[in-house]
């Protein structure tokens, strides 16, 4: 199909996501024409904000919900009018001990109280020190690695070197990072806490010889060079509401409710790129495309073969209180349980038997899940009514319930009563009983399973990182599955977004160095264009 001058672009972006809109504003900053295709009515993909309940005005982060890994030097070069509030309560883990309810508290601001806190569950001072020790070595860690991920690939020596740790590399790049949690810890509680970062996102488990919990651990403990995890106040809406600002300010075009169908093309031309609208359908012509989708979507697009299918392993649910419910320990403050991290189910056996269940097929007898309050770091999300009624907002993210799980229609309200049942186990009242109403008279509480994230979203298999995470460094040969093994030597190869077109460049989670709310793909796939942009036509 033939194209106009009018119809041609230096760069075409699939998917109006955090990501797409990271590369749209790079790439129009640097003076480059740019336009944004999205499928959905509205940019942000899982970045979202969203009045979720009738009458009720709470703005939920309906999907992705906190941030950790968008660098600041991204919202520094974008000039981003965005403000990430630091949570001090880290985590909050209930628990019984000798027949009574208690709990493990990290507070991050008094290191006293936590030492107090894990004197108290493990009656020595033997965790609390092993405790120290391990996350000393993966800030250190996370200080020489974090900087890595918006710079050229590193090559898996470079980045060891880097490091300048062997025992850490062995820990967290070499060995299964369940050898060194109980070689390390001792208490069931304390070593599941340490777990759940290696598990958010991916169904795996603590010795899965292909890393995918190292991968996912990684990544959770890096985020700006410290690991710790943000709220976005305003929601994840302000966050992408301020990079399509950003991406609109510097001159891309941005269209909604345009659908990419087809990428054509030979990669020696320019690529035409095929989307369908409300009014019909059109081609456009573009230098490079960068593909804001999974590697499946990318495949379907080109017409080529799909690696095999990602799974995603979740369950979120959003809800909006009344007010906090009380908890069974009689010394923990709801408002600092619910601040942080909460634990729900996630002993250290308790998510390896939940793993053996889910995999098996089987609903987890005692689904593990962890809980935080946004309302209490940023209540901006909520209107001058909500707060003057002192509602809260709860958020649920829910392990080990992949998609297999959902064939059958009533298995989203199993997961969902099954995981409410597991939160009911350490309140000292019902969580229903803590429920708001809609305008309708219906409790305040919604639930998505990776089937629905995959229609909403268009995440295959529901997957929250397109596919399986990969370490941050250069693939060493082909098919090594630490990168995409195309266009060697090239800008895109660089940066870790090639693919198996110099004209595509992969721009989404599934890139190297993907996962999470982090811009770092955008911001990858657009130093690569930029390089190849500014290059003399041959």
């Amino acid at each position: 199909m033939a194209t106009n001058a009018s119809s041609r672009y230096d760069a075409v972006i699939v998917g109006g996501g955090h990501n797409g809109l990271v590369a749209a504003a790079y790439l129009a900053r640097g003076g480059y024409r740019v336009l944004v295709l999205e499928r959905l009515a509205r940019t942000g993909g899982a970045a979202v904000s969203a009045s979720a309940f009738p009458g009720v005005d709470a703005r939920l982060s309906r999907y992705s919900y906190l941030v950790s890994l968008l660098p600041a030097k991204v919202v520094r070069e974008l000039g981003l009018r965005l403000e990430l509030r630091r949570r001090r309560i880290s985590s909050y883990t209930p628990a019984v001990r000798d027949g009574k309810p208690t709990g493990l508290l990290v507070d991050t601001g008094d290191p006293g109280r936590t030492r107090e806190s894990f004197r108290a569950l493990t009656r020595s001072d033997r965790e609390w020190q092993a405790w120290r020790e391990f996350y000393g070595t993966t800030g250190r860690v996370a200080e020489r690695v974090f900087p890595t991920l918006t710079e050229p690939l590193p090559s898996r020596a470079e980045l060891r070197r880097r490091i300048g740790d062997e025992a850490a590399w062995t820990a967290l790049f070499e060995r299964p990072l369940g050898e060194t949690v109980e070689r390390t810890f001792a208490d069931d509680l304390v070593r599941g806490v340490v777990l759940t970062d290696a598990l958010i996102g991916t169904f795996t488990h603590a010795h899965d010889p292909a890393l995918r919990q190292n991968r996912c651990f990684l990544y959770h403990v890096i985020g700006n060079g410290t690991g710790d995890w943000d709220v976005p106040v305003g929601g994840m809406g302000a966050v992408t509401d301020a990079l399509a600002g950003a991406a609109l300010a510097a001159g891309a075009e941005i269209r909604t409710g345009h659908e990419v169908t087809a990428i054509a093309g030979d990669g020696r031309g320019d690529a035409e790129v095929s989307y369908r609208h409300a009014d019909g359908e059109a081609t456009v012509a573009a230098r490079r495309v960068l593909v804001n989708a999974a590697p499946a979507t990318l495949a379907r697009l080109l017409g080529t073969a799909p690696e095999p299918a990602p799974e995603g392993a979740q369950l979120k649910v959003n809800m909006v209180l009344r007010r906090l419910p009380r908890l069974r320990d009689p010394v923990a403050d709801p408002r600092d349980a619910f601040a942080g991290t909460f634990h729900i189910a996630e002993g250290y056996r308790q998510l390896e038997t939940a793993y053996a269940e889910a995999a098996a097929g089987r609903m987890p007898s005692a689904p593990p899940s962890e809980i935080y309050c946004h309302t209490l770091t940023d209540p901006s999300i909520l209107g001058p009514e909500a707060v003057r009624q002192g509602l809260q907002t709860l958020t649920l993210f829910g392990l080990h319930m992949p998609a297999r799980l959902f064939g059958d229609p009533a298995a989203k309200e199993r997961a969902l009563a099954a995981s409410l049942a597991q939160l009911d186990a350490v309140l000292a009242e019902p969580i229903a009983d803590c429920l708001a109403v809609d305008a309708d008279g219906r409790p305040c509480v919604e639930a998505r399973t990776p089937p629905e994230l995959e229609r909403e979203l268009g995440l295959p298999g529901g997957h929250i990182f397109h596919r399986d995470l990969s370490f941050p460094f250069a693939a060493e040969e082909p098919g090594a599955g630490e990168g995409t093994g195309a266009g060697e030597g090239t800008a895109a190869a660089r940066w870790g977004v090639a693919t198996a077109r110099p004209d595509v460049l992969l721009c989404g989670a599934g890139a190297v160095r993907g996962g999470g709310v982090s811009g770092i793909p955008g911001h990858n796939a657009a130093q690569a264009a930029l390089k190849d942009l500014a290059a003399p036509a041959r």
